[in-house]
């Protein structure tokens, strides 16, 4: 695994989404702050609604505007906000560096073309966009010598992520796959760019378990290959603390609690991360005593005033609503937004 440094690559600095809808506007992002540095396997976790894959979508520039709208903050990507970008430059980020992973690989593939069809056009995409820009320059194949050439490298890119046989396989249609192979297809046409971020969305959600164990193996393994940096958003905390390095944890529209993920496993101080690991079942928990967070996330049309976790949290104050908490350092890289240690300020 490349070793992670302290040299940013993503840098999300107090960022406001909201949403517009037919029953208002969602305010799903409330002052975000998140970094993720080159080498990262970073584990972005919280309830269903909590602004994880709208966070993560916004680095690609993938949520749609409208009905997004970006009110306040900044989005760095290798030091350029992505939120000016426009056009092209937007072409050449999502060509050039990112690579997306969704969570239903069926939706990710188009069921009427081939495997192959489908994974040539995006090499030659992105390879006609980088020309474009000026990145590639000099001498260009005829067309079909660059269509054999991207056939071989798709070949080659199926065979890495696992595919038996992909000299017959490519050839085949996206409902012939199982769903583990299809995301391993969509992890492939991912990474056929050498992007310096993954985003995986929760990229084992519509798979059986050990083919889960699987797809997160792959993706590990390609952390150490190619030193790839990954933004994994998930829902199991025992995946994060098997295979990231990092830990964020998402609260309606915030990040509550940050660090390494040994630290945050072993000590969590949110009240909410205390909450997510006590709701986890193991040997010693009684039948019917499992502990969970009480309620649910609220609506983020009307949210609750300051943090928005107090309506549901134990130690809740009068002061808890005033305002959101700042982040404070609890230890080296361990940091959490919550007024019980603001007092020791």
């Amino acid at each position: 695994m490349m070793t992670p440094t302290s040299q940013p690559l993503v840098e999300i600095r107090d960022l406001y989404a909201e949403m517009v809808t037919f029953d208002g506007v969602s305010k799903v992002l409330n002052g975000v702050n998140l970094t993720i540095n080159k080498g990262d396997l970073l584990g972005l976790v919280g309830e269903t609604g909590c602004g994880k894959s709208v966070t993560a979508l916004t680095i690609p520039r993938l949520v749609p505007q409208p009905p997004a709208r970006y009110p306040k903050g900044e989005v760095l990507f290798r030091g350029e906000n992505v939120l000016n970008k426009k056009g092209g430059e937007l072409r050449e980020l999502r060509a050039q560096h990112i690579g997306v992973v969704f969570q239903d690989p069926m939706t990710g593939l188009n069921p009427v073309f081939t495997v192959e069809e489908q994974m040539v056009d995006a090499i030659l995409s992105r390879q006609n966009q980088l020309q474009a820009t000026g990145f590639i320059q000099g001498w260009m194949p005829s067309n079909r010598q660059r269509r054999a050439q991207a056939q071989e490298h798709a070949i080659q890119l199926l065979r890495r992520v696992g595919i038996p046989q992909p000299e017959k396989r490519i050839h085949a249609y996206p409902h012939e796959y199982s769903g583990g192979m299809r995301q391993r297809v969509l992890i492939a046409m991912a990474i056929s760019g050498r992007p310096d971020l993954l985003i995986a969305d929760e990229p084992t959600t519509a798979l059986d378990v050990s083919v889960q164990a699987q797809i997160l193996r792959l993706i590990a393994e390609l952390v150490r290959e190619i030193g790839l940096t990954v933004l994994l958003i998930t829902h199991n905390i025992g995946v994060v603390a098997q295979l990231c390095n990092r830990i964020a944890v998402m609260y309606a529209g915030n990040v509550v609690e940050s660090g390494l993920t040994q630290d945050v496993l072993r000590s969590p101080k949110h009240p909410y991360t205390q909450g997510l690991l006590q709701a986890i079942p193991d040997e010693t928990v009684e039948r019917g005593k499992l502990e969970g967070v009480a309620g649910s996330v609220p609506s983020l049309i009307n949210p609750p005033p300051g943090c928005r976790f107090a309506p549901r949290c134990a130690h809740a104050a009068e002061k808890c609503t005033l305002r959101f908490p700042t982040a404070i350092d609890v230890a080296p890289d361990h940091q959490v937004s919550c007024v019980i240690y603001e007092e020791g300020q």
